[in-house]
């Protein structure tokens, strides 16, 4: 999954040091964290935390200036309650047999 992607950077010691925000079909994600970076030739890879809590990988190709998300993962845990057994209720269409 590759989606190109407007990023607004902090520029310290380098160019596009750091993703700031990011405009993703039209909204905007505040980044909250800056989880990992790591790079490859002509490359650096960001995965970032936005305000909504889901994780971003953020990718610039620095030769050509093009940002583009890389994947996501949302934040949610999702909880399975077991629910009780409903037995007065017939299993399948014709009840118990």
């Amino acid at each position: 999954m590759k989606i190109q992607i407007r990023v607004e950077c902090h520029a310290g010691y380098r160019a596009d040091e750091y993703p700031l925000r990011f405009e993703l079909r039209g909204r905007i994600f505040e980044v909250t964290e800056v989880e990992d970076r790591w790079y490859s030739p002509g490359t650096t890879y960001f995965r970032v935390r936005a305000e909504d809590g889901n994780f971003y990988i953020l990718r610039h190709d620095e030769g050509i200036d093009v940002w583009t998300l890389d994947a996501f993962r949302t934040c949610r845990e999702y909880e399975i309650t077991p629910q009780p057994l409903d037995v007065t209720t017939p299993p399948g269409p014709y009840g118990a047999s």
